[in-house]
C-alpha cells in the first residue's frame, strides 16, 4: 500500500523572490504546468503514485500561499511600472531641450575645432608636418612589434604551463603555483574572441582543481587545529586562484559544525513529531542554542581577522552559512511549533522571537567589533562578489550534502553585511504579516476561557459576574498590546485595535444574547416591596427582583464604559507613542531603524504588507490628536447633579472601538427595554382584554341621533361617558411610575445611555443636558479619547426620560397591538374608546408625553358615519390608522 503524500513536505520555494524567478524562465504558454511543477516540486520522484492521496486542506494552503505571492507580486510591479512611466512623463520634456542643447554645443565644439585645426596647419611649416608624420609612424611600429612580442611571450607561457604547475605542485611548492596560475588567469583577455580561448580556460580551471585538491587535506586539518597562520597563507593561495569563496566554504563548514549538530540533536516537545516528554520547549531550547553560538563567534572573531581581509563580511557569512544548513530548517520547526500550539502559538513565537532579537544584537556587537578590526579599508572591492570560476569546486560538491552557503536572492538589500541579520529574522516574517489572525484566535480563546468560568447556577448574580469578566477581559486586551510591540514592534497596530475591538464586540454580544434569552435570578436580590410607599404596586416579588437585576446589569454597564474609555486612552497613548518611535525612526541617516532591533529586522518589518497606508493613517490621525487636543478630565458631580455618560451615537467614527462601542450601546438597549418590560408587565396584563371588551358593540342613546322621532323631540344633550376600568387601571399605573422612579433616584444606572432609551429623541436629552448644566456649575466635559461625550443629568431629568420613555412605549403598545384587534365598534362604541382615549392622553401629558397617534385615534372615534365616510373617500388608501377605524364603524368593506 502506497502511503499519502502530505502536501505540507512540498512547500513553496523558500523566498518569494524565488517563486518570481521561476516564473520568468517558466514556459508561459502552459501555466497549469508551471502551477503543478510550484505546488509539487519539492515531492520526493517516489512519492509520484501518492499525489492522489494529497490532503486538501493542505493543497487549499498552498495555493492560497501561492496566489497571496502573485498579488503581492503583481501589486509590486504595477507600483515599479507606474513609478517608471511617471518618470519617463517627467524625462521627456526635458529631452528635446537636452538635445537641442547638445545640438548646439557639438557646433559650436566643431566649429572651434575646425578653427583650431587651421590655425595649426598655418602655424607649422610643410617639413615640420612631414617630420612628425614619420615618427608617429614609427611609433605606431613600435607599439605593434611590443604587442605582438607579448603575445608571443604569452603563447609560449602558455606552452610550458601545465608542465610548471604540475612540477611546482609536486614539490609541495603552492605559492608559487597559485602565482604562476594568477599570472596566466590575466593573460587570458589575449585570448578572447579566439578559437583557442575554451582550450586554454579549460586547461586553467583543471590545473586549479589539482591545487585545490593538492590543498584540501592540509586545509582541512589547519581549520580543525585552529592553526591561524597556515589558514592565512592557504587563503592568499586561494585568493590568487579566484577560489576565495571555496576557502570559506571550507573554513565555515568546519566551524558551523557544533552549532549544526545542537540544533539536529536537540529533543523539542512543541517541534519535534514524537519527542519524549522530557523534553525541552522550543523558545527555552533557543537560549542555550543562542549562547553556544555566540561563543562560536566570539571565537572566530579574532581567528577571522587574522585570515580575512574582511571580518565582519566574513562573520556574517558564517552566520548564514550556519542558518542555511540548520535541519530540520529553522522556518520548518516554527511551522511544527504553530501546529502544535494551535491559538496560544503567538505567545510562544513571542518568546523565540524575543530570545532570536537578544542574540541579533549581540551578534551585532561581535560585527561592531569586527569592523573596527578590519585589516583592509571598507573601499576595497568585495571579494564576495568576484565572478565564481567555470567549474563547481571541489569544496562546493562536497558542501551539498551538508548544506551549502547559498546566499538568497535579495533584491532589496540596504548592505551585504545585514544578510545575516535577514537570514536570521525572515523565518518569523509570515507570522509577522499574519498576526491580525494570529492575536485575534488568542483572544477568542481567552474569551470562551473566562466564559466558561461562568457559573450557570441558580443563584449567580449576573451584574455582580459581569463587572468581574469585564476586569478579565480588558487584562486580556492590555496584553495584546504589549504582545503587538513585542512581535510587530508597532506594524501591527492596525491589527491589534481591530482585534481588540472584536474581543470586546463578542464579550458584550454574549452577554446581550444571554439577556434576551433569560431573566436574571432573583434569588440573591432584595425585595424593594417592603415599602409601604409601593405596597400598593401590582408588582409580585419576582418583579421586584428583575427590576433590581436590570438595574444592577446597567450600573454594570456603566462600569464597562468607565472601563471601555480608560482602555481607550491607553491605547491612543500606545498609538502615539507608536507613531513617535516610528517618527524618530523615518529621520535617522541611516534609513529604517527602531530601538531595540537591527537593521535587517527592521528592514524586512517596513518591507512587509503590515507596513501599509492604513497603519500609517492611523498613526497619523492618533499622533495629531494626541499632539493637538489637551487631555480631557471629568468634574467631580455637584449637589444636585450627576456624573453620567451620555452615549452620543452620532459621534461613533471618532472611536478607535467603534465595534465595542456600538455593542455596549446594543447592550444598554436590551437592558433598558428587559427593564420597560418588567416595569410595563402589569399595565400590559391590564390591556390584555382591552380589544375584547363588549363595550365596543354598545348602541348609542336614539336622543343623541340627529333626525330620530318627530321634528318637536327635544335633544338632550349626552354627557362625557367615564373610561373603561381597564383604562381606569392603566392610567394609575402610569400615575404610580413616578412613585416607583423616587425609589430609585439615587441609582445612576437609569441615567446610563439615556440615549438607547426606546422613542427617546437624541436632541432631546442634548438640549436637556444643556439646560441642566448651565452656569455656574457648567460640568460637560467633550472626550477625545472616545466616541462617546460626558453629561450631568439632575435625579429629575433623568426619571423625566425615563417616564417619557415609558409612556411612549405603553401608547405605542395600544395603537399599534390592542387597539386594531376591536373587531366591530359601534357608535357607542366609539364614543367610549373617543372617551378612554381622551381619558389616557391627559393622564400621559402629565409624564411628558405627546403621542401623535393617540390624537389621530381619538379624532377618527369622534367622527359620524357621514363625516368617516367622506374622510375614506378622500385619503383612507394613504391612512392606515384611518383603514382600521373604517372597518371597526363599517365605513368601507
Amino acid at each position: 500500500m502506497v502511503p499519502s503524500l502530505n502536501l505540507a513536505d512540498a512547500v513553496l520555494p523558500v523566498s518569494s523572490n524565488e517563486l518570481i524567478n521561476s516564473l520568468d524562465v517558466h514556459d508561459m504558454d502552459n501555466v497549469v504546468s508551471w502551477i503543478n511543477h510550484t505546488l509539487l516540486g519539492n515531492v520526493p520522484d517516489d512519492a509520484s503514485a501518492s499525489t492522489s492521496h494529497l490532503d486538501l486542506i493542505d493543497l487549499d494552503q498552498q495555493v492560497a500561499h501561492l496566489v497571496a505571492v502573485l498579488e503581492i507580486a503583481s501589486q509590486d510591479t504595477a507600483q515599479h511600472l507606474e513609478r517608471t512611466v511617471d518618470d519617463v512623463s517627467r524625462g521627456v520634456p526635458r529631452l528635446g531641450y537636452d538635445l537641442h542643447f547638445m545640438k548646439d554645443g557639438v557646433l559650436a565644439l566643431q566649429s572651434a575645432l575646425s578653427n583650431v585645426q587651421t590655425m595649426q596647419r598655418n602655424s607649422v611649416p610643410g617639413e615640420m608636418n612631414a617630420a612628425l608624420d614619420r615618427l608617429q609612424y614609427l611609433d605606431t611600429v613600435k607599439r605593434s612589434m611590443e604587442a605582438a612580442r607579448d603575445v608571443l611571450r604569452e603563447a609560449e607561457s602558455w606552452s610550458t604551463l601545465e608542465s610548471e604547475v604540475t612540477s611546482l605542485l609536486a614539490e609541495q611548492n603552492y605559492e608559487k603555483a597559485a602565482e604562476r596560475l594568477s599570472e596566466a588567469s590575466k593573460s587570458m583577455v589575449v585570448f578572447e574572441n579566439t578559437p583557442e580561448y575554451d582550450a586554454r580556460r579549460a586547461l586553467m580551471v583543471s590545473l586549479q582543481n589539482q591545487l585545490e585538491a593538492s590543498l584540501s587535506s592540509a586545509l582541512v586539518a589547519a581549520i580543525t587545529t585552529q592553526d591561524v597562520t597556515v589558514c592565512k597563507h592557504f587563503f592568499a593561495i586561494f585568493a590568487n586562484i579566484q577560489r576565495e569563496s571555496e576557502f570559506r566554504n571550507y573554513y565555515n563548514g568546519a566551524r558551523r559544525g557544533s552549532v549544526v549538530e545542537m540544533w539536529a540533536n536537540a529533543h523539542l516537545v512543541d517541534c519535534d513529531a514524537g519527542a519524549s516528554s522530557d523534553g525541552q520547549r522550543f523558545a527555552a531550547f533557543l537560549h542555550p542554542f543562542y549562547a553556544h553560538f555566540l561563543s562560536v563567534l566570539n571565537a572566530e572573531r579574532t581567528s577571522i581577522a587574522v585570515i580575512f581581509p574582511d571580518p565582519q563580511r566574513t562573520l556574517s557569512t558564517l552566520v548564514s552559512s550556519a542558518l542555511s544548513t540548520l535541519q530540520p530548517t529553522f522556518s520548518q520547526r516554527l511551522a511544527s511549533l504553530f501546529n502544535h500550539h494551535g491559538s496560544a502559538a503567538l505567545k510562544e513565537l513571542i518568546a523565540a522571537l524575543r530570545a532570536t532579537e537578544e542574540f541579533a544584537v549581540s551578534v551585532d556587537n561581535i560585527m561592531q567589533k569586527a569592523k573596527l578590526s578590519a585589516s583592509v579599508p571598507s573601499a576595497e572591492p568585495k571579494l564576495l562578489g568576484r565572478r565564481r570560476s567555470a567549474r563547481m569546486s571541489i569544496s562546493w560538491r562536497t558542501g551539498r550534502s551538508s548544506g551549502s552557503i547559498s546566499t538568497p536572492d535579495k533584491s532589496v538589500s540596504l548592505d551585504p553585511d545585514l544578510e545575516w541579520d535577514q537570514d536570521l529574522f525572515h523565518p518569523f516574517l509570515d507570522f509577522q504579516v499574519d498576526y491580525p489572525a494570529l492575536e485575534l484566535h488568542l483572544l477568542s480563546d481567552l474569551l470562551r476561557d473566562i466564559s466558561s468560568a461562568d457559573s450557570k447556577g441558580a443563584s449567580v448574580d449576573r451584574a455582580r459576574l459581569l463587572r468581574e469578566k469585564s476586569v478579565d477581559v480588558f487584562s486580556a486586551a492590555e496584553e495584546a498590546l504589549g504582545r503587538c510591540t513585542a512581535f510587530t514592534h508597532g506594524y501591527g497596530s492596525v491589527g491589534v485595535v481591530n482585534a481588540v475591538d472584536q474581543l470586546l464586540r463578542m464579550f458584550l454580544d454574549e452577554w446581550t444574547t444571554g439577556i434576551t434569552a433569560e431573566h436574571p435570578s432573583s434569588s440573591a436580590l432584595a425585595d424593594p416591596s417592603s415599602g409601604e410607599d409601593l405596597s400598593d404596586l401590582d408588582y409580585s416579588q419576582k418583579d421586584w427582583s428583575r427590576i433590581q437585576s436590570y438595574l444592577h446589569l446597567l450600573a454594570a454597564a456603566r462600569a464597562f464604559f468607565d472601563r471601555l474609555c480608560t482602555f481607550e486612552a491607553k491605547l491612543r497613548a500606545h498609538l502615539a507613542q507608536t507613531a513617535t518611535t516610528f517618527n524618530a525612526a523615518r529621520h535617522e541617516d541611516l534609513g529604517v531603524y527602531l530601538p531595540g532591533l537591527t537593521r535587517g529586522q527592521a528592514q524586512l518589518l517596513a518591507q512587509s504588507t503590515l507596513n501599509s497606508a492604513e497603519l500609517h493613517n492611523l498613526l497619523k490621525t492618533v499622533d495629531s490628536e494626541h499632539n493637538s487636543l489637551p487631555h480631557p478630565t471629568l468634574s467631580p458631580p455637584t449637589p444636585g447633579t450627576r456624573h453620567n455618560y451620555f452615549l452620543l451615537q452620532a459621534k461613533s467614527s471618532d472611536s478607535l472601538l467603534s465595534a465595542a462601542h456600538a455593542a455596549l450601546s446594543t447592550f444598554a438597549r436590551t437592558c433598558q427595554s428587559s427593564l420597560q418590560d418588567t416595569i410595563l408587565a402589569p399595565l400590559r396584563k391590564h390591556l390584555e382584554s382591552y380589544a375584547s371588551m363588549p363595550v365596543w358593540n354598545t348602541q348609542g342613546d336614539s336622543r343623541t341621533k340627529r333626525g330620530a322621532g318627530s321634528a318637536n323631540d327635544l335633544h338632550v344633550p349626552v354627557f362625557s361617558l367615564s373610561p373603561t376600568d381597564v383604562v381606569q387601571r392603566v392610567a394609575e399605573g402610569l400615575l404610580n411610575l413616578p412613585r416607583l422612579f423616587e425609589v430609585y433616584a439615587d441609582d445612576d444606572a437609569l441615567s446610563f445611555s439615556l440615549d438607547t432609551l426606546p422613542y427617546v429623541d437624541v436632541e432631546s436629552l442634548k438640549a436637556l443636558s444643556e439646560q441642566t448644566n448651565d452656569p455656574p456649575h457648567g460640568h460637560i466635559r467633550r472626550q477625545s479619547i472616545s466616541s462617546r461625550a460626558v453629561a450631568h443629568f439632575t435625579p429629575e431629568a433623568v426619571s423625566s426620560a425615563w417616564l417619557s420613555s415609558l409612556g411612549h412605549s405603553v401608547l405605542s403598545r395600544i395603537t399599534t397591538d390592542d387597539l386594531p384587534k376591536i373587531r366591530t365598534l359601534t357608535s357607542g362604541g366609539a364614543a367610549q374608546l373617543a372617551s378612554d382615549l381622551a381619558y389616557l392622553s391627559n393622564i400621559v401629558r402629565a409624564l411628558n408625553v405627546e403621542f401623535e397617534d393617540i390624537e389621530r385615534w381619538k379624532a377618527l372615534a369622534e367622527l359620524s358615519d357621514e363625516d368617516g365616510r367622506k374622510r375614506v373617500v378622500e385619503k383612507g388608501a394613504d391612512d392606515s390608522v384611518l383603514r382600521c377605524v373604517a372597518k371597526m364603524r363599517g365605513w368601507s368593506s
